[in-house]
């Protein structure tokens, strides 16, 4: 029987490709005679820690098997060395930035994270997915590893960007009026890409270094070598070592600068060099396909309660008997408002319990399905995390939310970009006061 394919996020599928075993990649991907020779060099000193002939040789072995299975050239050893090599460093440094932070990815965590990961490919428990990966023949210890390494990443970046990210309604504002001018809020793009990363504050000569490097990757482009290759061998973003796909993109997703551009392109051809805040650019247009965009309605519904909360002096019990009693007393005829002023333990008692226009997901789910299942004018009991509920549904109404959808993801859409250059950024200053050494020259 044919096992089905594991479908993994796209930095676990690059974590299971470097946990897989080095006798997939053939011999004379590196020179063997160089790997003997300086098996135990070091490569490159960071700060108080060393990367290895042999850990550099086998993170090779792996990239390596990576781009031959996703059908991507291969750059000049010396390039793809040098580009992994960077990548290395750029680990080692946000893993020493954690340890000194006391920022850290527990084996709890990873648990949870294979975990989903298992469910999304629908294996019933962690341990049979465990199975299924030792049985093709992955280094489990090392995917386990390679992702605890991804997550840190995430980690910091939350931590120490998107936590001070902030976009103001201004940037919204403008960014739909250009994206309106556009016309192009309902296509999506597939692309790939090749950044090379400007720092900011960087010097004229460090701006002309990174020029240089572009405009090198652009020669290659023009010259005719394949753009995944080239990605590989000269992108500085993350998804470099997979062709610098970028998958498909909604319209509204990608920054005016690049529309621009992309808007004046057929499939399968690239732009020239761009410049943004984060660096150099180069955008490959592989395909466009047109959307539909449809209104967004959602059921809203007015409601009222009164909540009589549990402690350790009010138990579920006795909290639910004041419910019961409060519910009788209203089909008796008394005014619920009244019985909510009186009664309430909710901020919403002096309103009369009430609780105004509620959207889906603004309450918690045993609430809100209680108040999904009555009808207008009914009353229902429910117990939550706060306590016992008494509810009463006013009124429903249909609301389009188009607009703020919208407006919605143009926040998201200004985020990610901006999350992106900020955290290029940060990148690049904890390089800068870093003390890095090479050592790769010496071998040679």
């Amino acid at each position: 029987m044919t096992m089905p394919k594991i479908k993994f996020p796209v930095f676990l599928s690059v974590a299971l490709l470097a946990a897989t075993p080095v006798f997939a990649v053939e011999p004379q991907a590196i020179d063997p005679q160089h790997q003997v020779a300086t098996l135990d060099s070091v490569v490159a000193v960071v700060n108080d820690d060393v990367i290895t002939r042999h850990e550099l040789d086998e993170k090779m072995l792996s990239v390596v098997a990576q781009l031959r299975k996703q059908g991507i050239p291969l750059p000049e050893q010396a390039v793809l060395e040098k580009q992994i090599l960077e990548r290395m460093i750029t680990d080692m440094l946000q893993a020493q930035f954690a340890r000194e932070n006391g920022v850290r990815v527990d084996d709890t965590q990873l648990d949870m994270a294979m975990t989903r990961i298992a469910q999304q490919n629908n294996f019933p428990s962690l341990a049979e997915f465990v199975a299924r990966l030792e049985k093709e023949g992955v280094d489990v210890k090392k995917f386990r590893e390679e992702m605890r390494v991804e997550l840190l990443s995430t980690q910091l970046r939350k931590r120490e960007v998107e936590s001070k990210l902030v976009i103001s309604d201004i940037e919204v504002d403008n960014y739909l009026v250009n994206r309106e001018k556009m016309g192009s809020g309902t296509t999506e793009y597939h692309l790939a890409h090749i950044l090379v990363v400007v720092p900011e504050q960087a010097s004229a000569d460090r701006i002309g270094v990174a020029r240089e490097r572009a405009d090198q990757a652009l020669a290659k482009l023009l010259g005719g070598a394949d753009f995944s290759q080239v990605a590989a061998g000269f992108s500085d973003a993350k998804d470099a070592l997979n062709g610098g796909d970028l998958g498909w993109r909604p319209g509204e997703r990608i920054p005016p600068l690049f529309m621009n551009e992309l808007q004046q392109l057929q499939s399968g051809q690239h732009t020239a060099v761009l410049r943004s805040p984060s660096g150099f650019h180069i955008l490959k247009l592989i395909e466009k396909r047109s959307g539909n965009s449809v209104p967004v309605v959602i059921v809203e519904t007015h409601a009222r309660h009164i909540l009589i909360k549990t402690s350790e002096i009010v138990s579920a019990d006795e909290a639910k008997k004041q419910i019961l009693e409060i519910k009788q007393r209203i089909e008796g005829g008394a005014d619920f408002a009244e019985q909510a002023k009186r009664y309430s333990q909710d901020g919403s008692a002096q309103q009369g319990g009430n609780l105004d226009w509620m959207s889906p997901g603004q309450t918690v789910p045993e609430f809100e399905e209680m108040m999904n299942s009555l009808a207008v004018g009914a009353i229902g009991m429910v117990q939550t995390q706060f306590g016992w509920h008494l509810v009463q549904v006013l009124e429903r109404r249909n609301t389009d939310v188009s607009e703020q959808q919208k407006r919605q993801q143009a926040r998201i859409s200004i985020g990610s970009f901006k999350s992106e250059e900020m955290y290029q950024d940060w990148l690049r200053q904890l390089r800068d006061r870093a003390f890095v050494e090479y050592h790769l020259e010496e071998e040679e």
